[in-house]
């Protein structure tokens, strides 16, 4: 019998990936655990008989002269295999280490080791499911373990072990039934955790009644509740005595408590107001506190909404619980999103009585009973799954299509999150919540005195993302897969056998439905074809194979079109029918239920589907835009579909204008303006022309930490080469790189361009000592480039136009900015270009009305990222020589803050920042 208490940690670092091709092995660490703790280690440098690449070297630290008096592999060989034995091997990637010395082993003339793994990899993945990386650094340091020289085996091996002892210690924690649930699936994870899972089983058969709630069977964490206390008075004003009384330290600030005064007589009047507060002045603390007053003052609530959820975060832990103190008393704040946004419980325990179809789908129903045990919010985007498992939480989200019974919500989240709310002196939500006007529980707003708008600049950009519609053809075939038709032994299939089982359908019914599938699935490929087609006539003569262009500019017959919604359409009413008589069946097979589920799901994404289809193709609104996308090299499998709203005034004057006059309205923002167009934004908000814009600066000692440089010998584009511009642009950003040492942003306005620069960085090898991120190039998504990026002092962003959009750089993470263009919209842009067309027809010029105030205030925005504190250091490098030769240079010159701008050549402004940074 194997002593399941015996595991030894393994980590090596090699020459390469492949011992196949002859890399080797240039360090090994062993860590021994018996009973929870660690009992030996074992560290040996290892000759691997060739040189070390200089990739390897620079990743782990580890050079040639480390490795040249040291023994080859086969002098440990048989002591590593000795302390392998009776062991259960562990490693942060098992697939790499234990591969690879296997190879060794062999190679050394052993037999092959055999016995147990566990992945740590996997089993942090499954453990912490809400965490936002799972390599090695990023996972222990988000656990407190330390780790201070990643990529060498000795550390990493260490590292390891805690990092193993400390889920294995979590896992025990985990309550009875929810390990019972994991250990049915656990054979089919990849390593040998299910032993685990196993072993914490039996630790837990007969333990005392824990503390969870449950749903189905399944342990949730008991949800805090809001308890409404008894009123309490808090006095008016006198916020700096406040705010010193509670914060010894506090920094007066002349524009926070001027803010905080405009706001409280705004609040209490119902007056409406535009904030315009930079960086650096205390904006959250300058509304939350006189939004407190008020909501105890009138027992009224106040609703603040937000864009980006780090803001959100910030508000319940960080200056909900400063206010709290400064007003002395509790301060109830609750957060809600949008339906979507949580977890359908009902649903959930449905899929956890099937047999799941894959990998994904079985990790991510684990990841999800463990996440269980802990959320208090329901909130699916806390989970960090894969891309398949992302189907699967797709299946399990809250609809409005579904109602619950009333013992589904007590245990419901967004229930629980409304209740939370209407108790609550202050709702934080987003504005797509807002916005969005199928709000099903609008009663939740009832209460509520006044609104404020953080970040209201971006409420153009949530109207336009809630109102936007997609057709994408790959997302509709994957559909079509999951049905099936009958002989393909898909969803149909089950649906019919299980109609002929228990009798909720007929046979005409269900040849009906197929028939019907049938007929709008060719149609489907007929009206693809004929997109196909028409989008490559029009660019047929085009040098790039990404191609976009507006709908309206293609040749298109929509009769096809009318008929496909026509027979789409039919079908959902058909299975809509089918669903009800199933519903009014009584008694039903567990399989029977989750076939009907699994059918349920599909039949609403095709309602939704439906709707895509008929406002891009069949019934396009008037003021709305809508374009095609597509490589020219895979149609039609390439092509997506997109239909925004024109103009958002009405959509936002849906939410406020009702309740305008009667409760208070405050937007504010750090860039709610530009110099040459005050009202470039609340113009786009149908805010009243007789509502100003208020500004309320920082210190005047702000952005002493800042400097601007416009480099005045870079090329003029229109008169050389793409190539010999790009080359120019990465001389100037390794120029900058080095001299700063890291911690830039590099902002394009092109993702070719982009592109080829980075390309061509990575080809001279000058910054193989940084760590590069490109978006578009790199994978993840933005928030993930961004916390990637944030991770490690030699780092490099590189990002469009839209890396800006409602992303947050907390904290002292960027050094200098460079902008390689001036962040104008392409001409070619399809929105861009319905929107300046239309703006040209009222005899306006579009340039200066909506392109140039659209570039400042983006340009702004870039600014704001660099200088969040009094006491941070930051470079402004733009690259684009158009903000000094053409007359509207001066616009985005003159919104940037008061800071010394230095206009010099490249080399001059290399030699002034190795000047400044060794005056700091």
């Amino acid at each position: 019998m194997m002593n399941t208490q015996k595991y030894v940690v393994v980590d090596i670092e090699t020459t390469g990936h492949s011992p196949a091709k002859g890399d080797r092995i240039i360090q090994i660490a062993l860590v021994t655990i018996e009973k929870g703790v660690i009992v030996d280690t074992y560290m040996k440098f290892i000759n691997p008989g060739k040189k070390i690449p200089v990739f390897i070297q620079d990743l782990t630290n580890i050079s040639d002269k480390d490795v040249a008096t040291a023994p080859p592999f086969e002098d440990f060989a048989e002591t590593i295999f000795e302390k392998l034995q009776d062991a259960i091997f562990v490693a942060h990637n098992t697939n790499f280490d234990l591969t690879f010395l296997q190879a060794e082993l062999k190679r050394s003339g052993l037999p092959k080791w055999h016995g147990l793994a566990m992945d740590t990899v996997e089993l942090t993945r499954l453990m912490y499911p809400t965490a936002f990386s799972y390599k090695l650094q990023d996972i222990a340091a988000e656990l407190g373990i330390p780790l201070t020289s990643a990529h060498r085996a000795d550390e990493d091996a260490i590292a390891t072990a805690h990092l193993f002892l400390r889920a294995k210690e979590d896992m025990g924690r985990l309550p009875y039934d929810t390990l019972s649930l994991l250990h049915k699936r656990s054979f089919q994870l990849k390593s040998d955790l299910s032993r685990l899972v196993f072993e914490m089983m039996q630790k837990k058969r007969n333990a005392q009644p824990d503390l969870f709630d449950r749903f189905n069977g399944i342990p949730l964490k008991i949800k805090n509740r809001i308890s409404n206390t008894a009123p309490v008075e808090v006095p008016s004003g006198d916020w700096q005595n406040r705010l010193e009384r509670a914060f010894p330290n506090f920094e007066r600030r002349k524009s926070q408590i001027d803010m905080m005064n405009s706001i409280q007589n705004t609040l209490f009047e119902n007056g409406e107001m535009v904030i315009e507060a930079s960086t650096g002045m205390g904006k959250t603390i300058a509304y939350l506190l006189p939004a407190a007053e008020f909501a105890f003052a009138t027992n009224k609530q106040v609703v603040v909404s937000t864009y980006t959820t780090h803001l959100q975060d910030q508000l319940l832990q960080n200056e909900g619980k400063i206010v709290e103190r400064a007003i002395g008393a509790p301060l109830r704040i609750a957060l809600i999103k949008g339906l979507g946004h949580y977890i359908d419980l009902t649903r959930f325990a449905e899929l956890l009585q099937g047999d799941d179809e894959s990998y994904d789908e079985t990790f991510t129903i684990m990841q999800v009973l463990i996440w269980l045990t802990s959320t208090e919010t329901g909130d699916l985007n806390e989970l960090n799954v894969s891309s398949g498992g992302q189907f699967l939480l797709d299946k399990i989200r809250r609809s409005h299509l579904r109602r619950l019974t009333p013992p589904e919500k007590r245990y419901d989240y967004y229930e629980n999150a409304l209740m939370q709310a209407k108790e609550a002196h202050i709702i934080v939500t987003n504005h797509a919540f807002l916005l969005n006007q199928r709000v099903p529980n609008p009663a939740v707003l009832e209460n509520v005195g006044a609104f404020i708008w953080d970040e209201a600049h971006q409420v153009v950009q949530a109207a336009v993302a809630q109102h936007e519609k997609t057709f994408v053809y790959t997302q509709w075939k994957y559909i079509f897969g999951q049905l099936g038709l009958y002989d393909e032994q898909q969803l149909f299939s089950k649906l019919y056998e299980a109609a002929d089982r228990t009798g909720f359908s007929t046979v005409p019914e269900l040849l009906k439905l197929e028939s019907l599938f049938i007929k709008f699935v060719a149609l489907f490929d007929e009206v693809s074809a004929i997109l196909s087609a028409s989008f490559s006539e029009k660019f047929r003569n085009s040098r790039h194979q990404k191609c976009s262009s507006l709908l309206s500019e293609l040749d298109i017959n929509k009769d096809r079109f009318f008929d496909m919604l026509r027979y789409l359409n039919e079908w959902i009413d058909l299975s809509q029918l089918i669903l009800q008589k199933a519903d009014r069946l009584t008694e039903k097979t567990v399989s029977d239920r989750i076939i009907l589920t699994d059918w349920r799901h599909w039949t609403e994404e095709l309602m939704l589907k439906a709707v895509e289809f008929s406002e891009i193709f069949v019934f396009p609104l008037a003021d709305e835009v809508s374009w095609i996308e597509g490589d020219l090299r895979s149609l039609p499998n390439s092509l997506s579909f997109y239909k925004r709203p024109f103009e958002v005034t009405s959509l936002v004057e849906n939410v406020i204008g009702p309740v305008r006059g009667t409760k208070a309205v405050v937007w504010l923002s750090g860039t709610m303006s530009v110099p040459s167009n005050e009202r470039f934004i609340v113009n786009q908000l149908g805010i009243p022309r007789n509502v100003p814009i208020s500004k309320f600066d920082p210190p005047k000692d702000f952005y002493q930490g800042a400097r601007v440089f416009v480099v005045d010998d870079m090329p003029d584009i229109q008169q050389v080469s793409q190539s010999e511009y790009i080359e120019s642009v990465a001389d100037a950003v390794v120029q900058t790189v080095l001299v700063t040492e890291g911690r830039c942003f590099v902002l394009f306005t092109s993702q070719d361009m982009l592109r080829k620069t980075v390309e061509l960085i990575q080809d001279t090898g000058l910054l193989d000592d940084y760590m590069l991120f490109a978006q578009g190039i790199s994978s993840g998504s933005r928030l993930r480039l961004l916390k990637s990026f944030q991770r490690f002092q030699k780092s490099v962003l590189f990002g469009t136009n839209s890396f800006w959009e409602g992303v947050d750089v907390p904290g002292d993470a960027l050094r200098a900015v460079v902008v390689v263009r001036l962040p104008f919209t392409s001409p070619d842009e399809p929105i861009f270009k319905a929107r300046t067309e239309a703006i040209a027809k009222e005899g306006v010029n579009p340039f200066l009305q909506y392109a140039l105030p659209e570039a400042v205030l983006r340009l702004r925005q870039g600014f704001g990222r660099l200088i969040r504190s009094k006491n941070d250091k930051g470079l402004f490098i733009v690259l684009d020589r158009r903000i000094e030769t053409k007359s509207y240079g001066k616009e985005f010159l003159s919104a940037l803050p008061k800071v010394k701008v230095s206009k010099v050549s490249l080399e001059k402004m290399v030699t002034d920042i190795e000047d400044w940074y060794n005056k700091q």
